[in-house]
């Protein structure tokens, strides 16, 4: 039988390594705008996010959002939006894509708590669904297409 790999790769899908934190979370490195960041890779996560304090370094446009968001921990927060980004994390590129920008801090906290380094965002299932995503846990890897 043919590895994942082989078979993924012949489906033109793209390789992504992850790295696996003390806190069992997925980072990513990843550029949107054509920086880069860190990212937590996050498939309960609806959206794509960035933190507020990463609108500038990013070169978001920022625009009112009546959305209030909800993740761990944490509800109602205040949200802004950025339509029309590009993301591209090593040779998969996305060139239309809607970020959602709230209050990152309360993740940044947690992870600080138990010595992971911060993070700049999170990339969601919205990524995953465009490319086709498919997450191999045991070798660390994230495929898109």
């Amino acid at each position: 039988m043919k590895d994942l790999h082989d078979i993924l790769k012949q489906e033109k899908y793209k390789k992504i390594k992850f790295r696996i934190t003390k806190t069992q979370h997925l980072l990513i490195k990843a550029k949107i705008n054509g920086v880069a960041g860190n990212f937590i890779l996050d498939t309960g996560a609806s959206n794509s996010c960035v933190g507020f304090e990463s609108i500038e370094l990013f070169l978001l446009k920022a625009k009112k959002s009546k959305t209030k968001a909800a993740g761990a921990g944490a509800t109602g927060m205040v949200t802004q939006l950025s339509l029309g980004n590009q993301l591209q994390v090593v040779r998969w590129k996305c060139d239309d894509l809607d970020l959602v920008i709230f209050d990152l801090s309360h993740v940044n906290e947690a992870l600080t708590q138990h010595g992971v380094k911060t993070v700049h965002g999170i990339i969601g299932a919205d990524v995953l669904m465009k490319g086709k995503g498919i997450i191999d846990y045991y070798n660390h890897c994230l495929y898109l297409k």
